[in-house]
């Protein structure tokens, strides 16, 4: 007799379960269980929601549970918790269906538990979200204390406070239209950003055959600042030098109209196969390919021959936590720390490959500032045959897209 496939809700336990033993990282997790499974897709839709909503959550969710509940109880207890707390009060799910099904997850032992404390929360619910307003940032919008002091120190009260507000909204999905391989009708499921041409934001269905064909890329708009600071000209000799999966590389093939001599390295071979089909996908078969790492000296053949590189470095994912929504419990001071050491390793070495005359643009999709404006004076203070012509922070609460950092340094 064939077992039943898991329901949405069992899986996204599994996923908690397995994050929480440190084994992956959540969309990886939920990719990796919802294809295990077999889910339809509204189910995997639904089980990123409930996996999504906690990890973005789980601070206040814990906090609730803690005044629900006093005494410690064992991390399968406090995950199934977390799922139902969560339909309750974040996704706004049908009270008696959240309660019924979550209770369902429970071992026999726990049931009781679990349901005792679930009704207990929606007898206190206007209690329990009133009270949410007063407390800590780091509670309120669950967020290491650190980082919030950090961020409070860096932009100011207000500006982390909206930052941190935005981080726990649902990110929207883009996508970048090719020139090199137009459309021949715009999918009714896209609609145009008017900050942004040549860029859609997806209301609908994501337009797959497009994204097959090469005709549509998906990207954050963000990504199109580096380029547009670049601004690769056809015939230029151009290095994409952390390139992989090669949206970047396949932006600047597309601005120079496919007339870029473009070579784009990475540091993990592994990673080329793909670069290259995604390459050859967007129409930009021709594009010179090869593993590097920039963390050592630049490879003689390569030095002082590029009229400009795009360095996309190592960084801390400060500027996509809406986007992955796990970064915040992961980074550490520690972890900024060695990031920067290494981007400051890996500038100094692909600064070497850019020709006199030229350009470079450094560029993260974090929004700290020592891995940004702050590095960047340090590399001007030990280099003057460089200058700084123009840079951008692009705050993920302001654009309404990922975070991102951009600056175009000029070569003497």
């Amino acid at each position: 007799m064939k077992n039943n496939p898991p329901s949405p809700r069992q899986t996204a336990l599994n996923c908690l379960r397995s994050w929480h033993a440190g084994r992956s990282f959540a969309e990886t997790l939920v990719d990796r269980e919802c294809s295990r499974t077999a889910l339809p897709s509204a189910d995997r839709h639904l089980v990123q929601a409930l996996v999504f909503s906690v990890l973005r959550n789980q601070t206040w969710l814990d906090h609730v549970i803690g005044t629900l509940r006093k005494g410690r109880l064992d991390v399968e207890a406090r995950l199934i918790l977390q799922l139902g707390l969560s339909q309750l009060f974040l996704l706004g799910m049908a009270d008696h269906a959240a309660v019924y099904e979550t209770v369902n997850l429970a071992s026999v032992r726990l049931r009781g538990l679990v349901n005792a404390i679930l009704r207990n929360a929606l007898r206190r619910e206007k209690t329990i979200l009133e009270e949410r307003e007063k407390l800590p940032l780091s509670i309120h919008y669950s967020t290491p204390a650190w980082l919030v002091r950090r961020w409070t120190e860096q932009m100011g009260p207000q500006m982390a406070r909206d930052l941190l507000r935005w981080n726990n909204t649902t990110p929207r999905l883009y996508v970048r239209a090719n020139p090199l391989m137009p459309m021949k009708n715009i999918p009714a499921s896209l609609a145009p950003l008017d900050r942004a041409p040549g860029w859609f934001s997806v209301e609908g269905l994501l337009p797959l055959e497009e994204i097959k064909t090469g005709s549509l890329y998906v990207a954050d708009p963000s990504t199109r600042y580096s380029i547009d600071l670049l601004a690769p000209q056809p015939g230029e000799e151009i290095l994409d030098a952390c390139a992989a999966p090669g949206g970047k590389s396949a932006a600047i093939i597309a601005a120079t109209g496919g007339k870029a001599h473009l070579t784009a390295t990475d540091l993990h071979e592994h990673r080329l196969p793909t670069l290259k089909e995604n390459l050859d996908r967007q129409g930009s078969s021709f594009v010179r390919t090869a593993q590097a790492d920039w963390s050592l000296p630049c490879r003689t053949e390569w030095k002082g021959r590029f009229d400009a590189v795009l360095l996309d470095v190592p960084c801390s994912n400060t500027g996509v936590i809406q986007r992955r929504v796990d970064v915040r419990w992961r980074l550490t001071p520690e972890e900024i720390r060695r990031l920067t050491a290494l981007q400051k390793t890996i500038l100094e070495n692909a600064s070497r490959a850019v020709k006199p005359g030229g350009r470079l643009v450094y560029s993260t999709c974090s929004i700290d500032a020592e891995e940004d404006g702050l590095l960047i004076r340090d590399f001007l203070q030990n280099h003057p045959e460089w200058t700084l012509k123009e840079e951008k922070l692009i705050l993920p609460h302001e654009e309404k897209s990922d975070g991102a950092y951009a600056a175009l340094l000029i070569c003497a």
